[in-house]
């Protein structure tokens, strides 16, 4: 199921990402920058939602519609952590940040992959913990693509920089969650 609606929503959620990077290079100024970024960011995040809704709601989930969904949420991030980066929104611990939401994302992805050729892949399944990081990181990055004051008196940067770093701690929360659950099954297979 390739051409569900549920899965061109997910497609357009890739082919949003370029957009959302694009924007900053348009002969705009910061402040329309900074909205139309967030505005892309904000309605592609809203389609992960609605994918997931509409899937059920139709009837048309499919083996490929679960696994392009987390691959186009990781995109988005990372690409959208990237952009931060350059745009020197992340503080003195934006690489470190970036490093580790997308180590993360690389690794327990290589993860699962292997255990799912162990027939192992329950272990690693998708956990709360994870909905919640990813909850954590979409939260996070509109207030730092925002950059400025939001209603004329939160300072989305701040509040964008505290979102990132409970994100920060959630991906690591995550990151250990899968690899405990996956350490028997990596023990057995090590001896």
């Amino acid at each position: 199921m390739f051409f569900t609606i549920p899965t061109l929503l997910t497609w357009a959620r890739i082919v949003a990402i370029p957009l959302i990077a694009g924007v900053f290079h348009l002969p705009l100024g910061p402040d329309v920058k900074n909205l139309m970024a967030t505005v892309l960011f904000v309605a592609v995040a809203l389609t992960d939602w609605l994918d997931g809704y509409l899937a059920r709601r139709l009837n048309q989930s499919s083996a490929f519609g679960a696994f392009l969904d987390p691959v186009a949420d990781k995109f988005l991030v990372c690409a959208s952590l990237l952009v931060l980066l350059e745009q020197g929104r992340l503080g003195s611990l934006g690489a470190l940040f970036a490093l580790v939401i997308i180590g993360r994302e690389i690794a327990i992805s290589a993860l699962r992959e292997w255990m799912a050729q162990l027939g192992a892949s329950a272990s690693v399944a998708v956990h709360m913990v994870g909905k919640l990081k990813t909850t954590a990181q979409m939260v996070a990055i509109p207030f730092l693509l925002y950059d400025g004051l939001l209603f004329g008196v939160i300072p989305t940067r701040a509040w964008g920089l505290w979102l990132l770093a409970g994100a920060v701690v959630l991906t690591v929360w995550s990151m250990v969650y899968y690899l405990r659950k996956a350490l028997p099954e990596i023990r057995a297979r090590a001896r």
